[in-house]
């Protein structure tokens, strides 16, 4: 968010840009790693109007517990939302709460409130409690009809993200950001078929717990694979860096301008 210089800073510009030039959504659903639901096989829905932001981060600097994101959210599409996720009968419980700093972070760069505003709702929807991968598949798969509604499914979490390496403070790729990098791509960009399947087994890799050591910031990326049915997953740029890969992906292709 202050490193302008960093190569995902301008990356994740383009993307916004993207969105709010070509693709003009009336509403975002976004699902973040850092939001996991209270109860066993639930999923929960903001269904507050938007305002408020969580600072679900410790140790740094005054600043960063200052910063502003505005937006608004909206009751009516987080129905839409919970509506979708009940006739694929998973549970689902309507939540007042801000948006946490998976969403509101990377918001502030793609959607810089005075250069690139994002002027419709944003509803989030909470990860399942587990780290279940065709659980959070089929939920993809449950909110992918509100695309064909004109609502943009966005999910943050980072390829690689291991904090605790980070304590090396190199930025020498380590063996297991690069190897694990690489088979995300190949199991997103697998036919749509196979993407479930092979999605599912990352998390039984050898190096996968060295990548992970939660998947929390994992498991989006199959919630989005499963909403994206039958539309081909690529991976649009990445940058393995120590511990951490900052790749991007997108679903579909968006319409020429």
């Amino acid at each position: 968010m202050y490193e302008t210089t960093h190569p995902a800073y301008s990356k994740l510009r383009a993307i916004g840009q993207e969105i709010t030039e070509r693709v003009k959504p009336r509403a975002v659903l976004v699902f973040s790693a850092h939001w996991q639901a209270e109860r066993e096989g639930e999923i929960e829905v903001n269904v507050g109007e938007g305002g408020g932001l969580i600072y679900d981060f410790y140790g740094f600097p005054k600043r960063y517990y200052e910063e502003k994101f505005p937006y608004k959210g909206s009751e009516e599409v987080a129905k839409e939302v919970m509506e979708a996720v009940r006739a694929a009968e998973i549970a689902v419980r309507p939540v007042k709460r801000g948006l946490d700093h998976g969403v509101w972070s990377s918001f502030k760069v793609a959607f810089d409130p005075a250069e690139n505003p994002l002027n419709v709702p944003i509803v989030q929807a909470s990860l399942f409690a587990s780290e279940d991968p065709h659980q959070h598949y089929h939920l993809g798969q449950a909110v992918s009809q509100l695309r064909a509604q004109n609502i943009q499914i966005i999910v943050s979490g980072m390829a690689v993200h291991n904090l605790r390496d980070m304590s090396r403070r190199s930025h020498a790729t380590l063996p297991y950001t690069a190897s694990f990098d690489e088979a995300l791509k190949q199991a997103v960009e697998s036919p749509p078929d196979k993407r479930e399947q092979l999605m599912a087994e990352l998390l039984e890799r050898p190096d996968a717990r060295q990548a992970h050591p939660h998947f929390d910031h994992l498991l989006p990326i199959h919630v989005g694979a499963g909403a994206a049915g039958e539309d081909v997953g690529r991976r649009l740029w990445t940058l393995a860096e120590g511990s951490m890969s900052w790749a991007q992906f997108r679903f579909g292709e968006v319409a020429a301008a």
